[in-house]
């Protein structure tokens, strides 16, 4: 008797073939998930797969539109990256696929739900806090936590010989020199010779960036439109090309920072669970984005409001890399850049050229800038005069501070270094002073 049904995330790889017909083993009527979100991966192959592995069902799901839309396009406009360097591609695709998954779990009326992320990583974590906070009664299947499944399978000799007992088409072929992630925004390149940080990544690893020899010598604008902090069009003169649908707008970029080198790195980031990892990415039409935002909002948002907001982006990133794109702190984070980018609007213009992209003009029509004011030859409206009551407002705070060191020992002041040297020269001078007056 079927223990139940199960939703299976499946790529059509080895790992993912080998835990379908484990699941079949354990008693699970298995549906298979496939997720197109930008990979280039053959699915109906995969999907092909998977019925002759014994899926009772296979939905391949084109989601390559709403990862644009609900996921990369808000990060985007809280300008999102993690520890400085990282825009999160593998981190913003998995809520997307997750949530699709537990649609088809529900639609399916399934119990159960799995995925073949492994017991060290960050994707785990985030499948899983999708899946309770979408579906609260659902449950898990996660074999690389599973005591049986690890026994059964402790290394990649293992799920072959598996494989071959149970008519899986292994891989031809060498085994890829990394564990790669592949989506629209970005791939991820980890483990092989890359564990090493000391060792540099071999120029043929990347894939969606030119090669270095094949960067254009001539500097290519795009120029970017915003409404309300969202792109709404990608434009080239130079190339006549012009896209306003989301996904085309993000595939030209992606074409563009392509063809120059741009949104490569190479980083050792912190995971959730603890362990550091090291990891090269390439996030090539995010990287242009994110330049062109920052941008438009230079001229467009309230000082005061770009203060918070930024306040507000390392957290968001922080959840988003940790799995909480479900949680109420998000919605609360989301609702909050959403106000911050009412009256983000305008275009940017970005020059992409050898690796690098930078925002060279600008226009909004709701611009907070006025070049009058900017002038240092017209002051209508602003009088320099004003800024000595600002100064000297400014000022209080630093004269009760000096008045504390003049009644500071100044044998402590000089060995507190430099600074303290200073100080102390200072305070002499004014002990002389206040001597000569007495």
């Amino acid at each position: 008797m079927s223990k139940g049904k199960v939703v299976l995330a499946y790529s059509g790889g080895l790992d993912t073939s080998v835990i379908l017909k484990w699941l079949q083993d354990q008693g699970y009527e298995v549906i298979c998930f496939i997720a197109d979100v930008g990979q280039t991966d053959d699915f109906e192959a995969a999907r092909v797969k998977a019925l002759s592995l014994g899926a009772t069902k296979v939905y391949v799901e084109n989601l390559r539109k709403e990862f644009v839309t609900d996921f990369i396009f808000p990060a985007v406009k809280v300008n999102a990256i993690y520890e400085s360097r990282y825009l999160l591609g593998t981190s913003l695709a998995r809520p997307c696929i997750a949530r699709r998954q537990i649609q088809i779990a529900i639609a399916e009326k399934a119990q159960f739900v799995s995925h073949g992320a492994t017991g060290k990583g960050n994707d785990q974590v985030r499948f899983e806090l999708t899946f309770y906070a979408l579906a609260p009664h659902i449950q898990v299947i996660a074999p690389w936590r599973d005591d049986t499944f690890i026994e059964s399978f402790k290394g990649r000799s293992d799920l072959l010989a598996y494989a071959r007992s149970k008519g899986i088409a292994m891989p031809s072929g060498d085994k890829p020199p990394y564990s790669m992630d592949d989506n629209l925004m970005h791939i991820s390149y980890e483990s092989g010779d890359l564990e090493d940080p000391a060792c540099a990544p071999r120029d043929a690893i990347y894939t969606k960036t030119d090669p270095r020899e094949s960067w254009p010598d001539t500097p290519e604008t795009v120029r970017i439109e915003f409404r309300d902090g969202t792109p709404v069009k990608a434009s080239s003169e130079a190339s006549g090309e012009s896209y306003t649908d989301p996904l085309e707008l993000y595939l030209f970029l992606n074409q563009v920072a392509k063809r120059h080198g741009i949104g490569r790195i190479d980083i050792v980031e912190n995971r959730f669970v603890g362990i550091k990892s090291r990891g090269v990415y390439e996030t090539p039409g995010a990287t242009i984005l994110r330049c062109a935002h920052i941008d438009i909002e230079g001229v467009a948002m309230d000082r005061e409001v770009m203060r918070l907001r930024d306040m507000l982006s390392p957290k968001f990133s922080e959840l988003v890399y940790n799995g909480f794109w479900f949680a109420p702190e998000m919605d609360f984070l989301l609702a909050a850049v959403d106000k911050s980018q009412e009256l983000i609007d305008g275009w940017v213009d970005v020059v992409c050229f050898k690796s690098n992209c930078m925002a060279v003009a600008r226009s909004s029509p709701t611009s907070l800038y006025s070049a009058d004011l900017s002038s240092m030859e017209n002051v209508d409206g602003y009088q320099p005069s004003d800024a000595g009551g600002f100064i000297r407002i400014n000022a209080v705070r630093l004269k009760a501070h000096r008045k504390i060191l003049l009644a500071t020992d100044r044998e402590r002041l000089a060995n507190a270094g430099p600074i303290g040297t200073t100080y102390a020269a200072v305070l002499d001078s004014d002990k002389t002073d206040a001597g000569a007056k007495k």
